[in-house]
């Protein structure tokens, strides 16, 4: 059982773009938002993110997220996010 779950593949989505203030989470342009990908556990996709974000500095309306798809697509989780 330890196995399995040492396995599990965890999707993380690390995503970005320019927000219209640092007081809040809304994009400036939907359209442009960075996609940078998709990863199959927390700490590759922390990386991502984290190569974004130094690129991104001088820029203070810059954000980048990290997303925990896994806890999305599965049922058993029990975190499922309805909203």
């Amino acid at each position: 059982m330890a196995e399995e779950k040492e396995n599990k593949q965890l999707l993380h989505l690390v995503f970005g773009g320019e927000l219209e203030s640092l007081k809040g989470a809304t994009f400036r342009d939907l359209d442009g938002l960075d996609i940078v990908g998709i990863y199959g556990d927390y700490k590759s996709a922390e990386k991502a993110w984290r190569a974004k974000a130094q690129e991104t500095v001088d820029n203070a309306h810059m954000r980048y997220f990290i997303v925990h798809l896994h806890r999305l697509l599965d049922p058993d989780s029990g975190t499922i996010d309805k909203g």
